[in-house]
């Protein structure tokens, strides 16, 4: 009797292209992935009509309109209960991975600390807040914070509560409030009303960003920022803005001038940790050898963590005994280690620079930061 694999995750990455004719690469290069991901689920000993069950989903993809719609990379993520795929601005290596998670380490420089932030997009008539990355910006949707001037303020009440959601970029149906004009925040009463509004936004902020250390970037137009300075409670409000009308620029157009603004912190930030890590190299504070970094991500003690893009190193971790199983061949039932050591690292609170081989500090295969 076949063992029970209703626990197998199946990771899939491909590069794939916009234009032209290396589009009709593409389908080949999907043909070959699936089949090897049908042989590793084999070689775990699922039986292959069970495996070819499994990755009939990601099969139906497979067609000229799909080809037609695509980034720089294909992600693929299968199990029993989930199936996704994203079209990621990233040019992945071919890799498949089969083991009992999912794997991650390809599209860290999504997720990880060298390129997560905020843009607030104020004005008197709409908040929004996006979250960004080096390659992508998504809008959030936000609950307890106040959609405009007019909304946030109609109530003389301060302690009424206020529940009030903002509108997707889309839009929002349903009648609007009260719009305000003019170039500046007028008189006294004026700017007073605007830091109330602006404490209200920054309140319903507070559980959002709480526990976030991602920079937040201000977009408003020039008088506004100076006055949501002073009501900001968030500690990672960079001070230089995105200055003019928000309302009238889309989220790709916020998006690249916010990055201006926050690629120097995120380099500054790097250069910061690796400096650090040069200066405690030696002490009992730094590790660079795979198998102590693994049980120091697991047991939260990795403060920060450089780990090389496109690099794996297979085995697995015993976290009952904290040992960790090197093997030079991936073998079934493996996972990348150094995948293992970011996710831990990130769901404990540090921060990982997915970085090319030769940035990690000091010429080490990876490189971590401990707390103690």
């Amino acid at each position: 009797m076949a063992s029970d694999k209703s626990g197998t995750c199946v990771s899939i990455y491909m590069p794939t292209h916009k234009l032209g004719t290396q589009t009709q690469q593409d389908p080949i290069r999907f043909k070959n992935l699936m089949r090897e991901a049908e042989e590793k689920l084999i070689a775990t000993g699922m039986r292959a009509q069970d495996a070819r069950d499994l990755l009939a989903r990601a099969q139906q993809l497979d067609d000229f309109q799909f080809w037609q719609h695509q980034s720089d990379g294909l992600a693929i993520f299968i199990s029993a209960d989930m199936f996704g795929y994203y079209c990621l601005p990233l040019n992945f290596d071919e890799l498949v991975v089969v083991t009992d998670r999912f794997h991650f380490k390809p599209i860290l420089p999504l997720l990880s600390g060298d390129g997560q932030f905020y843009i607030l997009a104020l004005s008197q008539n709409q908040v929004r807040l996006f979250q960004g990355t080096r390659y992508s910006v998504s809008e959030i949707e936000l609950e307890d914070v106040p959609t405009s001037i007019a909304e946030a303020l109609r109530y003389d009440d301060p302690e009424k509560s206020l529940q009030f959601h903002t509108g997707t970029s889309g839009g929002r149906g349903g009648d609007r409030a009260a719009m305000f004009h003019g170039q500046g925040a007028g008189n006294d009463d004026q700017k007073e009303n605007i830091l109330r509004y602006f404490r209200k936004v920054d309140s319903g902020l507070q559980e959002l960003l709480k526990d976030r250390r991602s920079p937040l970037v201000l977009a408003g137009v020039d008088y506004l920022l100076p006055i949501y300075q002073q009501a900001n409670t968030y500690p990672y409000l960079l001070d230089e803005g995105v200055t003019g009308n928000p309302d009238q620029l889309k989220a790709e157009e916020l998006h690249a001038q916010a990055w201006e603004i926050v690629q120097p912190h995120f380099e500054r930030s790097q250069q910061e940790t690796a400096a650090r890590y040069q200066e405690l190299a030696g002490t009992g504070k730094t590790a660079t050898n795979i198998q102590e970094v693994v049980p120091s991500a697991y047991y939260q003690r990795v403060e920060s963590l450089f780990v090389p893009v496109g690099l794996q190193k297979w085995g697995r971790f015993h976290p009952d005994t904290s040992e960790v199983e090197l093997h030079e061949e991936h073998q079934p039932g493996d996972e990348d280690l150094m995948d293992l050591a970011a996710l831990h690292t990130l769901f404990n609170g540090g921060t990982v620079y997915a970085v090319e081989p030769e940035q990690v500090p000091g010429n080490n295969s990876l490189a971590a930061v401990l707390r103690y």
